[in-house]
């Protein structure tokens, strides 16, 4: 049985509450969290101490402790990614394969500072929204898109990413522009690709997740992500600790990072175009 190590910010939380059964169960229980790390106790839950005896997970007292006693990493903290680096920081430098939960970091320096970290080191590092692989969406990844729609719940600051990833699988990673074209209670983003393409992401509380896309082919599709997107994203996960490569490349990463980050900067003069870095390292 390979050992999975938790590392997070606080462990109460809905992300580490169902992975260790998700990979237990997926895995054919030859994966199995073992330990965690929590730099807090959760200020709404449990603290980490009750959280580990409940879950029959055992309590480490450091990162390092954590990295040490581990086949395979998972970074939490996915409502607070302002944190991935700090807890980052040992597992990219442990060369053991290391996911970090969405939303990967809040700015694109970060983000590729992130994946410096894991070449130099040789660590194998994988990061995504569940909602990229969302069975539904599969239909469309050999198309090409003209126009792409996308619906979904949530504030920005958390669910932004769950919209900008599936764009980003979809549409690729070289958007040129951006702009906000929402309100404060329902914000909305449009985003310029190269040949006159385009998407917009709509935050609508209550909504499904859904894509409206028209493609270049003149063919049309309405996609709602309603079957279990997070066993598609478990099984990538598993297949991720089994091989250490990653189904998502790190420029489709840092694309959606961009996008985010930017995002919010465009929100700051609503209708007008904001242009993006268009270089890995810009």
């Amino acid at each position: 049985m390979k050992k999975i190590g938790f590392i997070d910010y606080y462990l109460d939380e809905w992300h580490a509450n169902k992975y260790p059964e998700w990979i237990e169960k997926a895995s054919g229980g030859t994966m199995k969290v073992t330990c965690a790390y929590g730099k807090a106790d959760a200020p709404n839950g449990r603290d980490n101490a009750t959280w580990c005896h409940d879950m029959g997970i055992e309590l480490l007292p450091t990162i390092e402790a954590v990295v040490n006693n581990s086949d395979y990493l998972i970074v939490l903290s996915p409502d607070h990614p302002e944190f991935h680096e700090e807890l980052a920081l040992l597992p990219l430098r442990s060369g053991k394969p290391t996911f970090m939960d969405k939303t990967f970091t809040t700015d694109r320096q970060t983000a590729i500072k992130l994946f410096e970290w894991a070449s130099k080191h040789n660590t194998p590092i994988y990061s995504s929204s569940a909602l990229r692989f969302a069975p539904e969406y599969t239909m469309a990844r050999r198309k090409e898109i003209d126009t792409l729609c996308s619906h979904g719940p949530g504030k920005y600051a958390n669910y932004a990413i769950h919209q900008i990833e599936p764009i980003v699988s979809l549409m690729g990673a070289r958007a040129e522009r951006i702009m906000s074209i929402g309100t404060v209670l329902t914000p909305g983003l449009l985003i310029g690709y190269p040949n006159g393409r385009q998407a917009t992401i709509h935050h609508i509380q209550d909504s499904p997740f859904l894509l409206t896309i028209q493609f270049v082919n003149g063919d049309s599709a309405r996609l709602e992500a309603e079957t279990d997107f997070f066993a598609a994203f478990i099984d990538n996960l598993i297949q991720f600790f089994h091989t250490g490569i990653s189904t998502v490349e790190p420029a489709e990463t840092i694309a959606a990072i961009t996008l985010f980050e930017y995002g919010l900067k465009a929100m700051q003069t609503p209708y007008q175009w904001i242009e993006l870095p268009d270089k890995f390292s810009e």
